[in-house]
């Protein structure tokens, strides 16, 4: 079997529930967040995919991921990796995106990046390393991030650059799959909210 990545987005916060860029900042989940996560686990370990025996899990270390993926169910499972740290948006942590604009009409992270953060150079080489780890073993593997360096592996893994990611969004305490069609990286299933709708 190939080995497919499956994307698991942290629940809802306050920030995200805003629409502030939320890099670095530990912000914790909101009991939404946790109530989403343990939907999602549910998900997770029944049929078909049944707990996911034999995959290997890795999750960021900041708190909103680490939470759903323990409360998911995967928390003994897993293993931190600074990898999976959301994009360092620097000067524009904590804004929103109309607060960006505001100040730099047309702005789009994907294509301008943030001044005092990390670069679009340095977040595709992230993403590739965690590609690249992925696709080595012949093992499928269940990664607990953020929205923007998710939706950054889901470019580089269809070998698209970074900007393709505008065009993917990605909800909270969602789950996406990146897999293979026809021998060539494909999008399996992506930005599935479907186990939230109980």
């Amino acid at each position: 079997m190939a080995p497919r990545i499956l994307l698991a987005r942290h629940g809802q916060t306050a920030w995200s529930l805003s629409g502030k860029h939320t890099g670095r900042t530990d912000v914790p989940l909101l009991e939404e967040g946790r109530h989403g996560a343990k939907l999602l686990g549910e998900r997770l370990h029944r049929a078909p995919l049944d707990g996911l025996p034999g995959v290997e899990v890795r999750t960021s270390p900041l708190v909103r991921a680490a939470e759903t993926c323990a409360l998911a169910g995967f928390g003994e499972r897993a293993e931190t990796w600074d990898a999976l740290l959301e994009w360092d948006y620097g000067a524009y942590e904590g804004l929103t995106p109309a607060e960006i604009q505001a100040v730099r009409p047309g702005w789009l992270i994907w294509r301008d990046g943030v001044p005092e953060g990390e670069s679009i150079a340095e977040v595709t080489a992230r993403a590739d390393e965690v590609v690249t780890w992925a696709r080595a073993a012949d093992r499928d593997v269940l990664l607990f991030a953020h929205g923007h360096i998710l939706r950054s592996l889901a470019a580089r893994w269809l070998g698209f650059p970074l900007d393709f990611a505008a065009r993917i969004r990605l909800n909270p305490t969602s789950l996406s799959i990146l897999g293979w069609a026809y021998g060539e990286p494909a999008l399996e299933c992506w930005n599935d909210v479907g186990h939230l709708a109980g």
